[in-house]
């Protein structure tokens, strides 16, 4: 039975690994304003970024899908591995030994499952890079030297070679202590009809890595003629594994992606070498399939949405290349990015350019890239006679809707213009009519199907700051059976008695030294919002404000009762604080003064009201000694109303 992790080691891996540098492994992160960062939430598809990470919390939230937690919670979520999987791996990173309970510690039997694949595919990654340097991979040197990279590039990539007999990578990481059972299911190693053997063997290897830049798998290509497998053979799919959720050379690009706003991809792992080599380090290439929805969203989350950002696409020129060009153009309307293509002459790939023209011929293929739209309409054109009337009409049919679907509405319309002249029909009017109609009509489709509220969940208006969010609707998910996630009330958040509550328990969870010990006097029905009430007595379950220190985060998360307010909570303490826009003040005892000052201020006016109506109540045959009583309270609550007025957070 696996050991539990003990609990110091578990605080020291949260305290040690910061949660942008974790995050921003995944997506481009920017400034939010309050000390936040934001970019595209990772977990749902969205267009505008709500996702926010505070690192001074050390936490994340979107506000668009409810997700949010910590470091540990986020890589939990996004690589779907165990608590233990997850601590493994952050700890690891930090340079933590973890001590195991109950018995001690033995990597093979108590890391995670997902975790002895990593570290298989790290061994084995090291296994084929010394390979590489024996007699038998002569050959495979040959192949790389034939291709312009020498041993620094093949060292800068992490290449290989698996040794042509059957067994040699197994007997090594039988040896690293790892078991066939573990080998097998990591796709390294198959079943053969004596036992386990290896799954590449006398092949190139490349390391494919994820954009974290752990090995999940490898590129085997082959170089004998007696081989008889396939030219390319990748790993299967696996629980590291999955081909179109991988992009070759995302690990060593992505921050080149983000400081660009450029990625380039390519059709191969020597194509990445080579662009990378040439100094066009924000190329990448899918691995084993076309290039589809799943490498849409890493690159998204990377580029930011960007309009200016840009998506080239490099394809040989033969027929197939340009096939595999307009499947790319399919996908162009998921981009806010500009959609590019770049043909390689005389039908070479980025390889063979650099080979045979150098690094500036892989640079310029690049830069003189043309809008994979217009690449789109000629493609189109080409394949009707534009000489009749006929073909003419039919290519205008085709190649109308491509341009109806260009985002941007002035290249649009400049398009239209553009292949009224292709197509050679004189009355531009009428090419740029019926694009603008198709437009129409697509705009039209889209609202009729949600269309326009796609990446805002819950229909929240694009104006809508975080603050005045309605609490999300759970989705249908398709399963009867499920049970539902839990509801909490939808609160009117632009009422004003419910922001000035909303900012204090913002305060009370962000700057509780700035709070305390004033807000810890105040009572839960100083919240007339049940939910910020709930938040209210979990800060106080949690010690109140006044015993905030290192984990008063973690412990107001913890004893919330369920999980609309643990989510309620992670809102809170990520939102940014409402400062004036003009001028920017500072987080100090005036403005949380403020806000306790407001609170309070209007649980006194509510009393008064109360007062009042308890006065009504009495009518005219009241007795003195109860008329005196209420009056005498509301003379009180009159005096403390206009010194709260007056002096504010002082008359507390």
């Amino acid at each position: 039975m696996a050991g539990r992790i003990n609990d110091d080691d578990v605080k020291a891996v949260r305290a040690a690994v910061p949660i942008d540098a974790v995050v921003s492994e995944y997506l481009q992160l920017r400034n939010g304003g309050g000390g936040n960062l934001k970019g595209l939430c990772p977990f749902h598809d969205e267009k505008s970024p709500s996702f926010q990470v505070s690192p001074s919390k050390g936490l994340y939230y979107c506000f668009g899908c409810q997700e949010g937690g910590d470091t540990v919670d986020f890589v939990m979520k996004i690589d779907h591995l165990s608590f233990a999987e997850t601590i493994e791996r952050l700890a690891s990173q930090a340079g933590i030994t973890l001590r195991y309970e109950e018995g001690g510690y033995t990597p093979g039997r108590q890391q995670g499952e997902r975790t002895r694949l990593v570290e298989a595919h790290k061994a084995a990654a090291q296994f084929y890079v010394e390979q590489l340097e024996r007699p038998e991979a002569e050959i495979g040197r040959t192949f790389l030297a034939e291709r312009g990279f020498d041993q620094a590039a093949a060292q800068h990539f992490g290449v290989g070679y698996s040794p042509a007999g059957w067994d040699h990578l197994v007997r090594y990481l039988r040896g690293r202590g790892f078991t066939d059972k573990e080998l097998i299911l990591s796709g390294l190693v198959q079943e053969g009809r004596r036992g386990p053997i290896d799954r590449f063997r006398g092949r190139l290897m490349w390391p494919i890595r994820d954009i974290s830049g752990e090995v999940v798998g490898f590129g085997a290509r082959k170089l004998r003629d007696d081989d008889n497998g396939p030219k390319y053979l990748n790993t299967p799919e696996t629980p590291l594994y999955r081909k179109s959720q991988v992009l070759y050379g995302i690990d060593l690009a992505k921050k080149d992606i983000a400081k660009a706003s450029r990625a380039v991809v390519v059709e191969g792992y020597t194509d990445v070498m080579a662009c990378h080599l040439a100094g066009v380090t924000t190329a990448i290439a899918t691995c084993g399939t076309a290039f589809g929805g799943d490498h849409i969203k890493i690159l998204r989350r990377l580029l930011m949405d960007n309009s200016g950002a840009e998506v080239v696409f490099t394809f040989d020129g033969d027929a197939a290349g340009q096939k595999a060009a307009l499947r790319a153009f399919e996908d162009d309307q998921k981009f806010a990015a500009e959609t590019y293509i770049a043909i390689t002459p005389g039908g070479m790939d980025p390889c063979e350019l650099r080979l045979a023209e150098g690094d500036e011929a892989v640079r310029t293929l690049v830069e003189t890239r043309t809008q994979l739209f217009e690449f789109a309409i000629r493609q189109i054109l080409a394949r009707h006679n534009l000489d009749t009337a006929v073909g003419r009409a039919a290519a205008l049919e085709e190649a109308a809707p491509v341009v109806a679907g260009i985002k941007n509405g002035s290249i649009q319309h400049e398009s239209a213009v553009h292949l009224a002249g292709l197509l050679g029909i004189l009355d531009t009017q009428f090419v740029v009519r019926r694009v603008s109609q198709l437009a129409r009509w697509a705009r039209e489709r889209g609202r009729g199907s949600g269309g326009e509220q796609r990446g805002r969940p819950g229909g929240v208006p694009a104006g809508d700051g975080p603050q005045y969010r309605h609490r999300r609707e759970p989705e249908a998910q398709g399963d009867p059976g499920a049970p539902a996630p839990p509801r909490g009330p939808r609160l009117d958040l632009r009422s004003p008695a419910h922001l000035a509550e909303r900012e204090l328990l913002k305060c009370a969870l962000q700057y509780p030294q700035l709070v305390s010990p004033t807000f810890d006097a105040f009572g839960a029905d100083e919240f007339t919002a049940a939910p910020y009430a709930r938040v209210r007595m979990a800060i106080a379950e949690a010690g109140g404000t006044a015993g905030a220190d290192a984990d008063y985060l973690v412990r107001v998360r913890d004893v919330a009762p369920d999980d609309t307010v643990r989510g309620l909570i992670l809102e809170l303490t990520v939102e940014p604080l409402s400062l004036p826009r003009r001028r920017q003040r500072e987080i100090d005892r005036t403005y949380v003064g403020q806000w306790l000052a407001a609170v309070r201020l209007q649980a006194v006016d509510r009393r008064i009201g109360e007062v009042h109506a308890g006065v009504q109540r009495l009518g005219p045959y009241a007795d003195a000694a109860s008329l005196s009583a209420f009056q005498e309270e509301l003379k009180a609550l009159q005096v403390y109303r206009e010194g709260l007025r007056v002096r504010g957070a002082e008359a507390l």
